[in-house]
């Protein structure tokens, strides 16, 4: 199962390429699961649930033992009970997790949080391939919200800012808990010196290169998700991205032994 996070300065794309990698994945086959761990949520939008600020129900979490974690969810309610129940149905059968906004009490964010964390620790990991929308920048990043992932996909724009937050996030490959492969993936690329530029700075293997794509800022202006309404440039580059990473997957597969030990 493919386990994949979208990560980046806030406001370079990350939710809309994650939620049509997330779409374009499970047209192949794959059961996906969306998690939108983002305080800022936007992931929906770019999958076409019109579902809006649906955070974590409140009376799911309880508080935990005095020797463990300060939240977890209540007495019962395991992480298939709670993904059956809570995620939304999406396009193309893409269930989706929102797990906490900005919008309520910090403390209401915090529990939310921490179930998302128990969810995606204790999902039986042969059901569901997952795509994840982690916060814009640095921080909750570094702090282990990518734990889950075995590929980190750094979006990066052209620009200072979005590579410097990107050199930052690469760290997380020195991490004990961190993913097997970190890659990069250039966003709203307008000419080809751009993934140059951000190759040469990175320094990790880029695998994909998406083009500035007017329809894009359409269709978030028609409140319709990329995939919905552009059959474009930017489309036909995550149908690539879901190729390759899909590939390399696939790769790390054990060659059939045919019962010979």
């Amino acid at each position: 199962m493919i386990r994949i996070a979208f990560a980046g300065k806030g406001g370079s794309g990350k939710s809309s390429i994650s939620g049509t990698f997330a779409r374009l994945l499970a047209r192949r086959d794959r059961p996906v699961l969306a998690v939108d761990s983002d305080p800022l949520p936007g992931m929906a939008y770019s999958l076409g649930i019109t579902v809006d600020d649906r955070p974590t129900p409140d009376d799911v979490v309880v508080e935990g033992p005095a020797d463990g974690p300060r939240w977890v969810l209540r007495p019962g309610l395991d992480a298939t009970t709670f993904i059956d129940t809570y995620a939304a149905a999406g396009p193309d059968r893409v269930r989706y997790l929102q797990f906490g906004n900005t919008w309520g009490h910090f403390s209401t964010l915090q529990r939310g949080q921490h179930a998302w964390s128990q969810v995606v620790r204790e999902m039986d990991p042969t059901t569901w391939n997952l795509v994840g929308d982690l916060p814009g920048g640095t921080r909750q990043a570094m702090f282990g919200w990518a734990k889950y992932a075995d590929v980190l996909a750094l979006v990066v724009e052209p620009t200072a800012k979005s590579i410097h937050v990107a050199r930052r996030l690469r760290n997380i490959s020195k991490a004990d808990w961190g993913p097997t492969d970190v890659v990069v993936v250039p966003n709203r690329v307008t000419h080809p010196d751009d993934v140059c530029r951000i190759s040469e700075v990175l320094e990790e293997p880029v695998i994909g290169s998406v083009p500035e794509d007017p329809s894009v800022t359409d269709a978030d202006k028609l409140a319709l998700a990329p995939l919905d309404h552009s059959t474009g440039p930017f489309v036909d580059a995550i149908e690539q991205l879901v190729a390759v990473v899909e590939s390399t997957y696939d790769s790390r597969d054990p060659a059939p032994t045919d019962g010979v030990a």
